[in-house]
């Protein structure tokens, strides 16, 4: 009996690609769908399983929000490029997980409006974006040792080029989770405190289905650069290496600083509408107190600037894009070293 048949799950989605056997599989998981234009239609997500040599399983994606391209392209390049003779153990591949969302270049799926990466666990008898989730928790995740959740900034941030995990109570698991940490290689990578039971996220899922877990966050502006894709494509390969995919091409990465992102006290937030001057750049060292940015009105221009300053010192990770800002929008975070430099 197949690992999927072995599992009854509560499901509307379906694929004909299958997850066992030897050699290199591709097409779609049928998220159906009726509408006007389509009464018995489907959302295609597309799907490729690359398998090879006995050994682990990793699920990768990307596209869990539809504007962030650097995961989407870079696995989209895996997908092609690996061969089964290459490849110990399994690989199930997702580069555009919520394709709805990635068709239309949308953190949030057209369809309802829903952001994926906050619907877990899902539903099976939910909306779109809750049965995606429902899938790849109660489906995907048990055929998996390992999860890597490829992310960027998306349309309106950009992240100095990082990874991210979770401060697991598990000390095993805490250390496992660092070697992923630091076999990716990025630039930076941050510690986030640990999902709890109900956490929405592809992290949570992770916790709630005892996986090791990666993610990243890599660039964003709603773009694609030779560097963020590099550093993409290059970390996948150490990291498929350092969980046994494939054999070690001694590519080094970077020396990564590993940080720390808590509380409310490592964000900016904006408490008026109006147009942001960032006073600091992506990975500037910051103090607590420094002036973090001017938040200008220039409907009103006999105002004076708002002027925001950051509450905790640490490096800058993340920066808004856009310079039109309303109130509650997120101009900065920064982390703090986890490891004393």
């Amino acid at each position: 009996m197949s690992s999927t048949q072995q599992r009854v799950v509560s499901t509307r989605l379906s694929t004909d690609v299958a997850f066992d056997g030897v050699g290199k599989r591709h097409g779609y998981i049928r998220l159906p769908q009726s509408t006007h234009e389509s009464a018995y239609g489907f959302v295609p997500i597309p799907l490729v399983v690359i398998s090879g040599r006995p050994g682990p399983t990793t699920l990768l994606t990307a596209g869990n929000h539809g504007d962030e391209y650097e995961g989407e392209v870079a696995l989209s390049n895996l997908c092609r490029t690996l061969d089964p003779e290459q490849v110990t153990g399994r690989l199930i591949i997702l580069p555009t997980l919520n394709q709805p969302a990635a068709v239309a270049g949308r953190r949030v799926s057209p369809l309802d409006g829903g952001n994926l990466n906050r619907a877990f666990p899902g539903d099976p008898g939910g909306g779109a974006t809750a049965q995606i989730a429902n899938y790849v928790e109660q489906v995907l995740m048990p055929l998996c040792d390992t999860v890597c959740d490829m992310h960027s900034g998306g349309s309106s941030l950009h992240y100095v080029p990082s990874v991210v995990t979770a401060r697991w109570a598990d000390a095993t698991r805490f250390a496992q989770s660092l070697a992923l940490v630091r076999a990716f290689g990025a630039p930076a990578a941050y510690v986030l405190d640990p999902p709890g039971p109900d956490d929405p996220t592809l992290l949570g899922a992770a916790g709630r289905k005892g996986k090791l877990f990666l993610g990243t966050e890599l660039g964003g502006s709603g773009a694609l650069s030779a560097t963020t894709l590099g550093v993409a494509e290059a970390g996948l390969r150490r990291l498929l290496a350092h969980l046994g995919h494939l054999p070690d091409d001694g590519t080094p990465g970077y020396e990564t600083r590993i940080l720390v992102v808590g509380g409310a006290d490592y964000f900016v937030h904006v408490d008026d509408d109006g147009v942001f001057e960032p006073l600091v750049e992506l990975g500037d060292e910051v103090s607590a107190g420094q002036p973090a940015a001017r938040v200008h009105f220039p409907e009103r221009p006999w105002l004076t600037p708002l002027v925001l300053s950051f509450q905790r010192g640490g490096m800058v990770l993340c920066k808004r894009v856009p310079a039109r800002v309303k109130r509650g929008d997120c101009l900065f975070h920064v982390g703090t070293d986890h490891e004393p430099r």
